[in-house]
Parts: structure tokens; sequence; C-alpha cells
């Protein structure tokens, strides 16, 4: 964690409704949002229950979760981003479902030659993509999904630069 995630989460965990989750939430922090994503108990099911009977309860058991929190999440959400200006989104795991509730999806401007436009219209034309911009997310999802380790190592050698600054002198 950055050693801004770790203040976001700090807060977070005295600020948070005792029992509003089963554990303390995962925090994502970035320069626009911190995501809060929390686990909450899933449904007692039948044992016979089929795995989509299932995954609806958990679905159900969200969107109860959802609509009974919203107040509370709403004031927690409004001084966090007051504190750390950035926008507040929730998710919930419950069981082995997971969804996230209302979240930023941010423009990013970038600059790309002939080659990596071609790649990104090449999907577009196959249909994999409805647009450059869904084009590019899609590379994004796929390249995060295949360098998960080397990503994790990035950033834990981010988060002692943070640890290391964070000890030296005071700036005014």
């Amino acid at each position: 964690m950055t050693g801004t995630e770790t203040s976001v989460a700090g807060w977070l965990t005295g600020r948070l409704p005792d029992g509003l989750f089963t554990a303390a939430p995962e925090v994502r922090v970035d320069r626009e949002e911190i995501t809060v994503i929390g686990t909450i108990d899933p449904p007692d099911v039948d044992d016979e229950a089929d795995a989509s009977a299932v995954r609806q309860a958990e679905a159900g058991r969200i969107a109860r979760f959802r609509e009974s929190t919203r107040d509370q999440r709403i004031e927690v959400a409004r001084e966090a981003e007051h504190r750390f200006d950035r926008k507040v989104a929730w998710g919930v795991r419950c069981g082995e479902t997971s969804q996230l509730f209302t979240h930023l999806a941010v423009p990013v401007m970038t600059r790309l030659r002939q080659p990596q436009r071609q790649v990104l219209d090449t999907l577009v034309a196959a249909g994999v993509a409805r647009s450059r911009a869904d084009a590019l997310s899609w590379c994004v999802k796929l390249v995060g999904q295949h360098t998960d380790s080397w990503l994790d190592e990035l950033r834990e050698a981010m988060s002692k630069v943070d640890e290391i600054r964070d000890a030296g002198p005071a700036v005014d």
C-alpha cells in the first residue's frame, strides 16, 4: 500500500460503522477515486441449490446491502471526499459474487503512432470492441491480467519510496 492508501484505509477503518462489513475492507486509491470493497455474509441457501440459485441469492443479498446502507455510505463518502479530495466508490463481495457500485470512468488522453492505432482498429473491426476507446480499455485489462505479479512488485517498490519520503523532513 502507498502512504496515501494507508492513510485512507486507516481513516476508513476508524470511520466506518461497526458491523458494516465482516472484515476490514480492501481500499484502492488513485488520483481521482477511493474504492472501498467490503465483504458481507453470504445468504443461507439450500444445500441442493445449483450454482445459478446461489449466485442469485448472493446478488439479492448485495442489493439489500446496497439499499439498507445507502445513507451510512453516503455520509462516510462525503466526509472522505472532503478530507482526501477524491470521489468514493463502493463495492461488495458476497460469497463468490462481487459487485462495484457507481464508480468513475475517467477519460485518459494518449497519443498513439500508426502501428498502435492499427491494433485498436483491428480490435474494432473484429467486433472485440465498439470503439478505439473500448479497444484501449480492453488492452489495458488484458495487460493487467497478465502482469499482476510485475505490477504488484512495482506497487510494493513505490510504497517503499513513499515510506522513505514520509520519514524525511517535512516540506513547507
